[in-house]
């Protein structure tokens, strides 16, 4: 792609690329063999307990003497592409099959207390 020893400068080839300098001059630093240790132990961890997110795996990582951050674990099973295989947080998603109810009272002005019609409320007392 970036060619050092074109005539055009680095910047100009930058640019009629359309990606910013930076990334001309990032190298990836290498994965510490530490953490491809962890990675291993996660992965074998993510294979029994499919249901353990990060700070299940952290908690059981620590009873087995590995400490590591609950941060750094997020990270690095973000990196490893893996997630806990549970029900996620779905509460303002509505079900495609129930009735959604109109708001009878929008557009009624309510100025004290128990001034609604009584058509509106279905359990009124009598």
């Amino acid at each position: 792609m970036i060619d050092r020893e074109h005539p055009l400068s680095v910047v100009r080839q930058a640019r009629l690329l359309e990606i910013s300098r930076g990334a001309v001059y990032y190298q990836p630093r290498p994965t510490s063999e530490s953490d491809l240790a962890l990675m291993r132990r996660i992965d074998e961890l993510h294979l029994e307990h499919p249901f353990m997110g990060a700070r299940m795996l952290r908690r059981q990582l620590q009873r087995q003497g590995i400490h590591v951050g609950r941060r750094h674990m997020g990270t690095l099973m973000q990196r490893m592409g893996i997630q806990a295989l549970c029900p996620q947080p779905g509460t303002s998603k509505r079900h495609p099959h129930h009735k959604v109810y109109p708001y009878l009272l929008r557009k009624v002005a309510i100025r004290r207390a128990m001034s609604t019609p009584v058509e509106f409320s279905s359990d009124w007392p009598e």
